[in-house]
């Protein structure tokens, strides 16, 4: 390919000038990855086709059903936006998605992607039928967004030459392409950006029996002897996610090594989660410390936020953003306007009585 060649695209008169106006370096390298044929990518635990993804059924009905009716009639696949918590498969579904449709994969994060420039490098060096990857894709700033609108539409790039009265667009076409966006926090996107997607899947959290289907083929992957029961330990302690499921699967692998004969049991896995202070319920040791926090010096709360903080020695953002998320969602903890409080439930998780003047909060 040419250096004066997008693609199988032809520029417009004064591409160039345009491309240089904008300062797209035409010939950056980009992070691109073409999947099957890695050695390593090969060794990943991320399941490389469909039909390897476990659970999500109906998001990989859909893609399996959208990504053939693509293939068939010799299109790329319509922009596909991937929500969901951290850890449940969004970068593993984009890279299955090109690999489905035998493409490349281009990938990039939002928060790399601070000048028009950057995201101008990125497509105007797209090779046709591309699937573009932007991970936190709810980061992006306001003018990064107004560039990918035309180009996600109409697969133009418009660059604006000068300043003042003697300003003008010149237009780069763009050869077509997949934008595959994934994000945590959907409710951050834009609207208009998020009406330009025309596929749209959420990812929900696992059922153990899943996590624990997952934990038996990484174990596979990883040359590792385990056991149904060390399956099923492991994935009730994952907290529904897949990441959080190989990160204990490593460190219990680890610990039957040294300890063991190397076959992860139900025994050892419940003495290796044990060493690694994770309880059934999925908490760790952090997450234990800010409950008993709560009840024991606070009474159960209400408590506030920069109070728990300095009872514990932690930034308001870590409590917020790592630990309160999963607290919530098991129903140990709730939010009131007064602060943080244990809930029953949080209390039987600690195993200690609820106190009599705390029946009110509840």
């Amino acid at each position: 390919m040419g250096e004066d060649r997008v693609g199988d695209i032809v520029p417009d008169p004064g591409i160039e000038e345009a491309a240089a106006a904008a300062g797209v370096r035409r010939s950056a390298p980009l992070v691109r990855e073409r999947t099957g044929g890695d050695d390593e990518l090969d060794r990943s635990l991320r399941p490389q086709r469909l039909a390897d993804f476990i659970a999500q059924d109906q998001v990989t009905e859909q893609l399996g059903i959208f990504i053939e009716a693509a293939r068939r009639r010799g299109e790329p696949l319509d922009h596909v936006l991937l929500a969901g918590p951290p850890g449940l498969g969004k970068t593993s579904l984009a890279h299955i998605i090109a690999a489905e449709l035998e493409v490349p994969l281009v990938q990039t994060a939002a928060p790399a992607l601070e000048r028009k420039a950057d995201i101008a490098a990125f497509l105007t060096a797209l090779e046709p039928g591309s699937v573009f990857f932007i991970d936190e894709i709810h980061r992006l700033n306001p003018a990064i967004e107004e560039t990918l609108y035309p180009a996600m539409e109409d697969r133009r790039l418009p660059v604006v030459l000068g300043q003042g009265a003697g300003a003008r667009t010149v237009t780069l076409d763009l050869p077509p392409f997949t934008l595959v966006g994934a994000t945590t926090r959907a409710g951050l996107l834009s609207k208009p950006l998020h009406d330009r997607f025309g596929l749209t899947h959420r990812l929900e959290h696992y059922e153990p029996a899943d996590l624990a289907r997952i934990v038996a083929r990484s174990a596979s992957i990883l040359g590792v002897e385990i056991e149904p029961g060390g399956e099923l330990a492991i994935a009730e302690r994952s907290r529904g996610t897949p990441r959080v499921a190989n990160r204990l699967l490593k460190r219990v692998r680890d610990f039957a090594e040294v300890r063991a004969a190397g076959v992860i049991t139900e025994e050892i896995a419940l003495e290796a989660l044990s060493m690694l202070e994770v309880d059934r319920a999925g908490l760790d040791r952090h997450d234990r410390l800010i409950l008993e926090t709560i009840a024991t010096k606070f009474g159960g709360g209400p408590v506030g936020l920069s109070t728990l903080c300095a009872a514990i020695d932690e930034e308001p953002d870590t409590i917020e953003e790592v630990y309160e998320p999963y607290l919530l969602q098991q129903g140990l903890i709730k939010r009131t306007p007064r602060g943080r409080v244990l809930t029953e439930r949080g209390f039987a998780h600690l195993g200690l009585p609820v106190p009599e003047g705390a029946a009110t909060l509840f």
